[in-house]
């Protein structure tokens, strides 16, 4: 794992929404100057409650999405405009697998089909160099190389996830945004899916950027975390840190809410949170201060936080003025462990 493959800086996606005929419009900030750097080989968990930009954020660093403004680099190269066959090899080194595989997949459509079409749009290989290929990315997947002939209805929700992988590293991208690919799918088939995903990361070298709100299967994928709060990164810590040691008000509610294996590891829980804000009347100040704790009147209220490292912790951010100025992080007991 070394260097930098995918640079977002100061990315923003903003919608116009109506509020009702006599209201006239608003502007929705889904994603909201958002600046991270994702290494080279790495797992990188997006989390937070929905609603919090972090499928959007995940769709414009691929660029199904355009930026409202800001700037994506990838390898380096600034891609944010890009057009024609720029456009077409950095879809042929970054894709996406979706949510619903079902919705994914073209009901007429043969999965061989359907998984071949990226390399004939592509121009890899003849019509039985792309069979061939097809055939050993369904065992790769573990799938049956004559599971090609079948159409998506007769898989079933953990089959079709693994076709929709499939279909994604046919082309041997270099980057993969997996947008909940497990969160429609049964605990046991989860489990599947996911070392599945950490087994093709190992043998492809990819990076993975894990969208999800189930942080037990953030910790479990994850080689570093990003909280995000209203289009906001709130906090970016390497796994073991983050869930051992939270920063941020909002990443100690998250974790509060994980329910405990066992009740003797139930660990104090944080005074109840608020209604999360309406996007399109964001509060002052920090985004999260109607809903913190320990926000101070008259200046978390007011003065936005940057996403700064405490003085101890240099591989740590976190936007929060407390935090930073305190030097504080919660540091939960062994007993406590979201394992």
């Amino acid at each position: 794992m070394s260097g930098v493959i995918m640079r977002a800086s100061a990315l923003t996606k903003e919608y116009q929404v109506r509020r009702g005929a006599l209201k006239g419009t608003a502007t929705v900030k889904a994603v909201n100057g958002v600046n991270l750097d994702i290494r080279r080989g790495e797992t990188i968990g997006l989390v937070g409650e929905s609603g919090c930009g972090k499928t959007t954020l995940g769709r414009m660093l691929v660029k199904l999405l355009e930026p409202t403004s800001g700037k994506i680099e990838f390898d380096g190269k600034d891609v944010t405009n890009v057009r024609g066959r720029e456009l077409k090899e950095f879809r042929r080194r970054v894709q996406i697998v979706f949510q619903d595989p079902f919705s994914s997949l073209d009901p007429r459509a043969r999965i061989g089909d359907s998984m071949a079409e990226p390399l004939l749009h592509h121009g890899v290989g003849d019509k039985d160099e792309r069979q061939e290929r097809v055939a050993k990315m369904l065992e790769m997947v573990g799938l049956h190389r004559s599971h090609a002939t079948r159409f998506p209805h007769e898989f079933s929700g953990g089959q079709r996830q693994r076709i929709g992988i499939g279909r994604a590293l046919i082309l041997r991208p270099d980057f993969v945004v997996a947008d909940e690919p497990v969160s429609a799918l049964d605990v046991s088939v989860q489990a599947q899916i996911l070392n599945l995903l950490a087994d093709l990361q190992q043998e492809l070298s990819l990076t993975l950027v894990f969208v999800a709100h189930n942080l037990a299967v953030v910790e479990h994928i994850s080689d570093r975390v990003a909280v995000m709060y209203l289009g906001r990164i709130v906090e970016l810590a390497e796994r073991s840190e983050l869930f051992s040691r939270p920063t941020h008000p909002y990443t100690e509610m998250l974790l509060d809410a994980v329910p405990a294996s066992h009740p003797r590891n139930r660990r104090p829980r944080a005074p109840e949170a608020s209604e999360l804000p309406s996007p399109l009347d964001p509060p002052a100040g920090c985004l999260f201060h109607p809903r913190c704790p320990i926000f101070e009147a008259g200046f978390c209220d007011e003065v936005v936080p940057p996403l700064h490292p405490p003085p101890s912790e240099p591989s740590r951010l976190v936007a929060c003025h407390v935090r930073i100025r305190e030097g504080q992080t919660r540091t939960f007991d062994e007993g406590e462990s979201q394992k």
